[in-house]
């Protein structure tokens, strides 16, 4: 039998990873005809794409975006249209204002920055959250002279590009800190190498971890990760994280990083019920949370692991249907609880790696 803190470690794992929504698939649609016109064949392309804003080539976003695509496209009941973006800043705006864009990658932050605007009225009411889905961690990369993030005030330090999420939730994590910089806006590698050069004192990156044009980055003996402690004080948006040599094998010394972390949620534009729009996004939902055991397999971003589709967010609003479906198959995930207990006392008591756990109580799942 496994001990008792190893029972609580896997009974946590495995209710983060597996949440209510794998319980359920959504069943294919039936086949439809061809449609007989060019108009016709227009009109249901139209009704069956979601487009989702996501980030920059090579990110985090820019990935999951495209295996929301991998997943999830079925034919012609539903497609995705991952669309490149500038970050989770700019993202919020594509949501709220082109057409088209229905669904992006933001932050948890992302609304009071909206707030914050004078032109906009009633931003809560028109973006909303499907889920709740990672942390993006606070990357500062700075000469080893820079021992805290204290040792920034004044200095150059880049926060990616106009717009981005580094550039929004890196300057608040700075103001929540109290460090004034001398803020650049230059996309990622530019900062790097400016870095080298030392024409930037620090590249900040707020994104989740492996980022990797930093993984990419080889700091010699020259950079490292500068710590930055959770202070007693600050906006409940951020948590505390870590950084590593295991997610950064070329910064590794054996030791981890105190940082910080900012939520990223799916959010959506909250279209008239009864639209096609609404009714699109109502079959995005069905397929998102019923097929989400997919996006935990081993060639997935290991972000979507950090997913709990249940999970609430402070001062946000989540979208109709997708509440609508957590309260249909509530049910189904008290229920898990009880199998949890079973699939733990079947365990032998041998150490096991997260995917190899995960693994298992599928495959127990499933053979009962």
């Amino acid at each position: 039998m496994p001990s008792l803190a190893r029972r609580a470690a896997l009974a946590g794992l495995i209710l983060l990873m597996a949440a209510p929504a794998h319980t359920v698939r959504a069943a294919p649609a039936p086949a439809e005809d061809e449609p007989a016109t060019e108009a016709a064949l227009g009109e249901r392309m139209n009704a069956h794409t979601v487009a989702v804003v996501t980030g920059t080539p090579g990110g985090t976003y820019f990935r999951m975006g495209a295996e929301l695509a991998f997943v999830l496209n079925n034919g012609n009941q539903l497609r995705i249209l991952p669309i490149l973006g500038k970050g989770a800043g700019e993202n919020a705006y594509d949501i709220r204002f082109l057409k088209g864009v229905d669904l992006g990658f933001v932050r948890t932050d992302t609304l009071q920055q909206l707030r914050n605007d004078k032109r906009l009225r009633n931003i809560e009411q028109h973006i909303q959250f499907v889920a709740k889905l990672f942390n993006d961690e606070l990357h500062i990369i700075a000469p080893n002279a820079i021992k805290t993030v204290a040792d920034l005030a004044g200095k150059r330090v880049s926060f990616d590009v106009k717009g981005s999420g580094t550039d929004y939730s890196g300057r608040a994590m700075f103001r929540e800190l109290g460090v004034t910089v001398e803020a650049v806006n230059v996309d990622q590698p530019t900062a790097l190498e400016m870095l080298r050069k030392g024409d930037l004192t620090a590249m900040v990156s707020v994104a989740a971890k492996p980022v990797p044009v930093i993984a990419e980055f080889d700091p010699g003996d020259r950079f490292h990760f500068v710590p930055t402690p959770f202070p007693d004080r600050i906006n409940e948006a951020y948590v505390p994280a870590t950084l590593s040599g295991a997610d950064y094998p070329r910064f590794g010394r054996g030791e981890t990083v105190d940082t910080l972390a900012v939520g990223t949620v799916l959010g959506v534009y909250n279209s008239p019920r009864g639209s096609p729009r609404y009714d699109k996004l109502v079959r995005f939902v069905d397929a998102f949370f019923g097929q989400f055991d997919r996006f935990l397999a081993p060639q997935r971003h290991p972000k979507w692991r950090e997913v709990n589709l249940a999970a609430s967010v402070s001062g946000w609003t989540r979208f109709r249907p997708a509440q609508d479906w957590l309260d249909r198959h509530r049910d189904q995930g008290v229920a898990s609880q009880s199998e949890l207990d079973r699939f733990l006392q079947s365990q032998p008591a041998r150490p096991a790696g997260k995917e190899e756990v995960y693994q298992a109580y599928l495959k127990w799942r499933q053979a009962r």
